[in-house]
């Protein structure tokens, strides 16, 4: 059902405080939440509750627990600690009084960030709009953009051929002691030896022995899939559980190290796919690949991301700009006039090929265009941000709808910390502003300044 309006009674109590009366009216976070249009939101989300049931937790506090979380860069436990001791986080979910334990669970999150879903990219556009209200964003900025492809990695290990058969062994020993079926012999001990032997003749390079012990762990794991099928066949509802953990499985014994085609990179995150972004550092990362767009130029308040998607199935990027742009075009409702992108766009399908400058291009390359082709690079940066400060250096969510939100929450996340270091500076302005008119020693009587002074330069010129 859904949740009702969040009220404020205005009163006070004589066993709780206000938190109007204890915090900083003035603190960023104030007037963040005060800028925000809660009610816009719940309305848009409203379509996602049945009409039964019992009334949900209010969206601003659940919303507004999801921003803070990004904001900060903090864990769904972390925000939930913060929540408790920290009285602006509490003003900025919706509360009235100061609150000793935290009202909810702590898997609301969860729930909450699967049910939003798509209705993820309104929060995107609301920080958008919030920036833009604030001054901190204006409308020329977001008509000449800069797009970039990235990698956000999944929260696995590196997936060597050990790694993953070991991992293939364990799960399928878990799920079958989860459903009762008892396995002739699980092979976990000769496995984890197998695994760790696997490792050390690999980093001596002695690779005869090293494939020896892939053959055992191959043809345990083989053992145990079999093992499985026999024990489970003709029980329908054991073959539906047991049907994709075992095509996982058989897929991770069947692979080769440079077969081409369809590889496995973890046995509980099978979305997990190996993208090469030509980096020293990193030849291959594996995850899912990411688009980031931002304002090519400087906008008051600095770079913001006006749109950001996980692009699943590794896509070469220029067969997805055409999309990118028109999705930037309806969130932010303003045409993009140039787009800015570098070499790995070429050969591009946007509509309009000839506002796109790809980097290193010289035909029609002249004046501002050269100048603003030049700010392209800005954006790695900014890219960077993403990783460090929010959640883009890795994504704990689990499977394609996980790492889809991941990557507008942590756009959303950049987004409101420049517009909440914009609050700070623009707060900061005001008071230096009102110490010079105001913080002043009142001058002295114009008369007897005027003879103090006279006096003065006469006994100078004197003495001199």
């Amino acid at each position: 059902m859904r949740p009702k309006k969040h009220r404020t009674t205005g009163s006070g109590d004589l066993f709780r405080a206000r938190l109007d009366q204890i915090i900083n009216m003035k603190h960023e976070l104030v007037q963040l939440a005060g800028k925000v249009d809660w009610d816009w939101i719940d309305g848009e989300i409203a379509p996602l509750y049945s009409e039964n049931g019992r009334p949900g937790i209010a969206s601003r506090f659940m919303i507004g627990l999801l921003l803070l979380k990004h904001i900060y860069g903090l864990s769904d436990e972390g925000v939930c600690e913060r929540w408790v001791h920290d009285p602006y986080f509490q003003y900025f979910t919706g509360e009235e009084f100061f609150q000793h334990a935290f009202p909810h669970e702590r898997s609301d999150l969860s729930h909450w960030r699967k049910r939003l879903g798509d209705k993820l990219e309104l929060l995107l556009a609301e920080s958008l709009r919030v920036a833009h209200e604030a001054g901190a964003l204006r409308s020329q900025d977001i008509k000449r953009v800069t797009v970039d492809t990235t990698v956000q990695p999944k929260a696995i290990t590196f997936p060597t051929d050990a790694k993953l058969l070991h991992a293939a062994i364990k799960g399928l020993n878990r799920l079958a002691r989860k459903h009762g079926v008892k396995l002739r012999q699980s092979y976990l001990r000769i496995a984890k030896t197998a695994t760790m032997m696997a490792g050390r003749y690999g980093h001596a390079k002695q690779f005869k022995r090293h494939q020896r012990q892939l053959r055992i762990l191959r043809s345990r794991l083989g053992r145990i899939i079999r093992d499985i099928r026999r024990k489970i066949e003709g029980q329908a509802v054991l073959e539906n559980t047991f049907a994709l953990p075992l095509s996982r499985a058989s897929q991770i014994r069947s692979q080769q190290q440079r077969q081409r085609g369809f590889k496995l990179y973890s046995f509980h995150a099978p979305e997990v796919e190996c993208i090469g972004k030509g980096k020293a550092a990193a030849p291959y990362e594996f995850g899912v690949k990411a688009s980031i767009v931002t304002n090519n130029r400087r906008s008051p308040g600095g770079l913001f991301v006006l749109h950001a998607r996980a692009l699943p199935d590794n896509p070469y990027d220029g067969h997805t700009l055409r999309d990118v742009i028109d999705r930037t075009e309806t969130l932010t409702g303003c045409a993009i006039e140039r787009a800015y992108v570098d070499k790995g766009y070429r050969g591009h399908d946007a509509q309009n090929p000839r506002r796109i400058f790809i980097s290193g291009q010289k035909r029609g390359v002249f004046g501002v265009i050269k100048r603003e082709l030049r700010r392209r690079s800005a954006i790695e940066p900014i890219i960077g941000h993403l990783k460090a400060d929010g959640h883009l250096g890795r994504c704990y969510l689990k499977g394609r709808a996980g790492d889809a939100a991941n990557v507008i929450l942590s756009a959303v996340g950049h987004n409101f910390r420049r517009i909440l270091a914009w609050l700070r500076e623009l707060l900061c302005l005001i008071l230096l502003q009102l110490w010079r008119t105001f913080g002043r020693p009142a001058p002295l009587n114009s008369l007897l300044n005027g003879r103090l002074v006279t006096q003065w330069n006469a006994n100078h010129c004197y003495s001199s």
